[in-house]
C-alpha cells in the first residue's frame, strides 16, 4: 500500500506541471509527431534497457529510476506533439495524464475525458479527480513495478524485456497525445 501512496504521489507531481516543449508548430504536424514518437521509443527502450541490467537485489533498486525515466520521456513527448499541433495552451494536468496512463489504466482514467464523433471533451479535472486517478493509477503501477521486479534476475533477458516494453509503451503514449491534439476537443483546465 505504501508504494502505491509514493507512486500516485509520483504521478501526481510528474502531470502537475507539463513541461516546456522542445519543438514549435509544424506545418506537418503528422509527420513531425511520427518522428518525435519513434525518437522518445528509442530513448525510452535504451534508458529502460540500461537501469535493467543490474541483477538481484541491485535490479530492485532501479525499478523506480528507470519508470520515473521513461515517464520524464514520455511526458516530454506529449508536450511536443500538443506543440507540434499548436496546442500546447491546452496541455494540463487532465491532458497529461490521459495521455501518458491511458493504454495501461483506462478504466482509472474514464472519468477525464469523452469522445464524441470527431470531438474529445476533457471534463474538468479538479484536484480530487486527479488525486483518485492518480492513486487508481498509482495502484496499477505498483503491480507492473513487482512483475519488473521479476526481470532483475535474468540480467539481459530482463532488460531486453524491460526495453522492448518501454519502446511499446512510449509508442502508445505517443498515440494518445495523437488521438487527443489531432482532434477538436472541448478542454476546461482548472486554473
Amino acid at each position: 500500500m505504501g508504494s502505491d501512496v509514493s507512486l500516485s504521489n509520483r504521478v501526481l507531481a510528474l502531470v502537475a506541471q507539463p513541461p516546456q516543449p522542445d519543438c514549435v508548430p509544424s506545418a506537418r504536424p503528422g509527420d513531425a509527431a511520427a518522428r518525435a514518437i519513434d525518437s522518445a521509443a528509442n530513448k525510452a527502450a535504451l534508458a529502460a534497457g540500461a537501469l535493467a541490467l543490474p541483477a538481484g537485489p541491485l535490479g530492485w533498486a532501479t525499478i523506480l529510476p528507470e519508470m520515473t525515466a521513461v515517464w520524464h520521456i514520455q511526458r516530454q513527448l506529449v508536450a511536443d506533439i500538443a506543440a507540434l499541433y499548436g496546442r500546447s495552451a491546452e496541455l494540463g494536468p487532465a491532458q497529461m495524464l490521459w495521455c501518458l496512463f491511458r493504454h495501461t489504466a483506462a478504466q482509472a482514467l474514464r472519468d477525464l475525458t469523452v469522445r464524441v464523433g470527431e470531438r474529445v471533451i476533457v471534463r474538468p479535472a479538479a484536484q480530487a479527480l486527479l488525486q483518485r486517478a492518480a492513486a487508481a493509477v498509482g495502484m496499477h503501477l505498483g503491480k507492473q513495478a513487482a512483475s519488473r521486479a521479476l526481470s532483475r534476475w535474468v540480467p539481459l533477458v530482463g532488460a531486453a524485456g524491460v526495453g522492448a516494453y518501454a519502446w511499446w509503451d512510449t509508442r502508445q503514449v505517443g498515440r494518445a497525445a495523437l488521438q487527443l491534439f489531432e482532434r477538436e476537443q472541448v478542454i476546461d483546465n482548472p486554473v
